[in-house]
């Protein structure tokens, strides 16, 4: 259980995250800024509280037991960036850099900076990606767990549903899935695109131990990771959210998907994240 102080400084973290994304894209004006701000609290707790991650165990000779972290919807990136250098990967001012020409930072994470374990971005694949490292681990007796963040648009991919079907029947107990469910994608409402209807009683239906959260919930979402952490099968976490959350006029706009403010959006976004 999380204390209020800790509850306090994440939030603090997530606003912080916010305004990285808003000024890292409106710098590059090139970027994914909707679901970047749908899924900070989800990646904020993650790596603050729930994770063995890489940083803190870089030294270690539990090195190899660290928790893996798959970003399949690799767009959005500044808020993997954000979260990344809160706990040390790199230095904030490397942030300003994003998708600026020569960087490490660019627009779908890749294999040139710590931490990140596989490069992604062609959408439907990290979910198999994170299978695959899975049944490895697995195979070595290795403790650690693997966590992949997805969209729901990208739930419309098929290679998806493959891999909702070979984790149960290869019993990952150590794969835990999070769907970022805020109802949009680039062409508007997901259910108007390809209806992707009750999820939770799919992926039951397909053997997934599921839990249902508010994905802005910070107690929720830390108790969802622990809870996932000791399931007996693979888990997923349906974390209902807001595309664009935290910014009024960003909100369940699909608009703001993938498109970089101008400087007077930029100026309205950041006096609302004060």
């Amino acid at each position: 259980m999380l204390t209020e102080s800790e509850i306090v400084e994440l939030r603090k973290y997530c606003k912080e995250s916010r305004r990285n994304i808003i000024e890292m894209v409106y710098s590059a004006q090139s970027g994914h800024i909707g679901g970047s701000l749908s899924a900070c609290e989800l990646l904020t707790v993650l790596f603050h509280k729930c994770m063995r991650n890489e940083v803190k165990w870089n030294e270690s000779p539990n090195f190899d037991k660290r928790d893996r972290f798959v970003l399949s919807k690799g767009h959005v990136s500044p808020l993997l960036y954000s979260v990344m250098s809160q706990i040390g990967y790199f230095e904030k001012d490397e942030l300003k850099t994003f998708r600026k020409l020569g960087t490490r930072l660019q627009g779908h994470p890749a294999l040139n900076i710590q931490g990140v374990e596989i490069a992604t971005g062609s959408l439907g694949q990290g979910l198999s990606f994170a299978c695959g490292i899975a049944m490895a681990l697995k195979l070595d007796n290795n403790p650690a767990n693997v966590f992949v963040l997805l969209g729901d648009g990208e739930m419309q991919e098929g290679n998806v549903w493959e891999a909702l079907m070979q984790a149960p029947h290869r019993n990952l107990d150590n794969l835990i899935a999070i769907v970022d469910r805020n109802m949009l994608q680039i062409d508007g409402n997901t259910e108007d695109v390809m209806a992707l209807g009750n999820i939770s009683e799919k992926l039951r239906a397909f053997g997934w131990n599921v839990i249902e959260i508010d994905g802005h919930n910070i107690p929720e979402i830390f108790d969802a990771y622990e809870i996932a952490k000791s399931a007996s099968k693979p888990t997923v976490i349906v974390a209902k959210t807001i595309k664009g959350k935290g910014v009024s006029f960003m909100e369940n706009n699909p608009n703001w998907h993938g498109t970089a403010p101008k400087e007077p959006d930029y100026l309205r976004a950041m006096d609302e994240l004060k």
